[in-house]
């Protein structure tokens, strides 16, 4: 895979290239470099010395570890002090953590060693002129690159289904569905021939790849218009998702909370009532889902109501701000601390769907009310969490000119990256 600067031409080069000076200090932004600052470079480095890699398992402790390599009690006891001391490290983690230990040949004791938790930290251990036991902690950083995959809705497909043919690894399918969550309704919302692209970071190590970053952008031919999202550094440190105008893009509701869930019965002035068998107002939308799936918070809020009732069986509803609640219906059972009085955060696990209530099977009944009146959850508009402020959103502006024209290269040569 080539870098997407490769094939800028030099005059594409320099304005990207003064657009990223100008917002630098406050964007994280997709670059094109021309070269990398040095990786912090391990100090082992002889050619003679023999590195041993442990990889902790099942039962591994810190002691049966040094001591299967000849340390003695001592040296444990010192060394655990200092890791929990200098690195905050007090346990290993089976499967997860990697230990190099280090001799200067095959028959030396072991001079030295490092725990390596990520592939983006090391802790190394040795010891000193005086002979004391020492440790630094190194934040390894990684080679960041942005990749372009773009993919279209096919008959039959859902959204998941064409991400993953597009080549878009499920866990930034699911941020991406988190996103556009907010704008669509995945149920009803995608229709054969809509397009779709975006763009995420990949973290490589020694020109290898190691996990997925975050999604910088992403844009989806939803039917109510095209829904587009940037990821944007403020000035103040903090990031967030905005349209192309620097509107906030993460509204404070989400019009359908549990993902990947089918909507099984819709708002309606007139409905007839499964159980009660006369036509009715059903003021909320139904989703399909099995008993004990989690259902999260729509929005930020505090608990205002949580009960049960012949109707809605076990409830929670969650007030927003002056204007918006939200309901959420036929609970298996709630939350454990989640009792009225309880602030949430969005996404935060409230309860589990079940069948509770006038209810013909396991599923969520969601309801939002504004001002008082229960609207449309798929329809209504909802507020923004925060827009950004003129001196930001100047800086958003330009830092979307660059980044998008990066993207029309990606576009155009999607097997090319863009170095970060």
């Amino acid at each position: 895979m080539k870098k997407v600067k490769d094939i800028l031409n030099s005059r594409i080069l320099t304005w990207v290239v003064l657009g990223v000076a100008a917002i630098l200090s406050v964007a994280a932004i997709i670059v094109v470099l021309t070269h990398r600052a040095p990786r912090l470079a391990t100090n082992y480095a002889k050619s003679d010395s023999q590195i041993i890699t442990v990889q902790v398992a099942d039962g591994d402790t810190l002691s049966k570890l040094l001591t299967e390599q000849g340390l003695t009690h001592a040296d444990v006891d010192a060394i655990a002090k200092i890791l929990k001391k200098d690195a905050d490290i007090t346990t290993l983690r089976a499967q997860s953590d990697k230990i190099e230990f280090v001799r200067d040949d095959e028959n030396a004791p072991v001079s030295k060693f490092a725990i390596i938790p990520s592939p983006w930290r090391r802790v190394e251990v040795s010891r000193n002129d005086e002979g004391q036991w020492q440790c630094s902690a190194i934040d390894i950083t990684p080679d960041t690159r942005a990749v372009y995959r773009t993919g279209e809705i096919l008959d039959g497909d859902s959204f998941y289904l064409a991400g993953m043919r597009a080549g878009i690894p499920a866990g930034i399918l699911a941020d991406v569905y988190d996103l556009l969550a907010f704008e669509m309704d995945f149920e009803r919302d995608v229709r054969a021939g809509q397009k779709f692209w975006v763009v995420y970071e990949e973290n490589y190590s020694d020109n290898e790849k190691v996990d997925n970053g975050r999604v910088l952008a992403v844009s989806f031919d939803a039917l109510r218009g095209n829904v587009r999202m940037y990821r944007f550094k403020k000035a103040d440190g903090t990031s967030g998702y905005y349209d192309e105008d620097g509107n906030g893009a993460i509204k404070s509701l989400k019009r359908t909370p549990i993902n990947n869930a089918k909507v099984t019965s819709s708002f309606s002035g007139r409905r007839k009532h499964p159980v009660l068998g006369y036509t009715r107002a059903h003021k909320g939308v139904d989703f399909r889902a099995s008993t004990g799936t989690p259902i999260p918070a729509a929005g930020a809020g505090r608990v205002v109501a949580r009960g049960y009732n012949n109707g809605h069986g076990n409830y929670i509803k969650l007030r927003h701000n002056g204007s918006y609640e939200t309901l959420y219906a036929h609970m298996s059972r709630f939350a454990k601390g989640v009792t009225v009085g309880t602030t949430v955060r969005q996404g935060q696990t409230i309860g589990y769907v079940g069948s509770t209530g006038l209810s013909t099977g396991p599923h969520l009944h969601y309801e939002i009310i504004k001002n008082g009146k229960h609207v449309n959850p798929m329809t209504v508009k909802l507020p923004a969490i925060s827009n950004l402020g003129s001196a930001d959103k100047q800086k958003f502006l330009d830092y979307r000119k660059v980044l998008d024209g990066g993207i029309e290269k990606l576009a155009e040569n999607p097997n090319l990256f863009i170095q970060m």
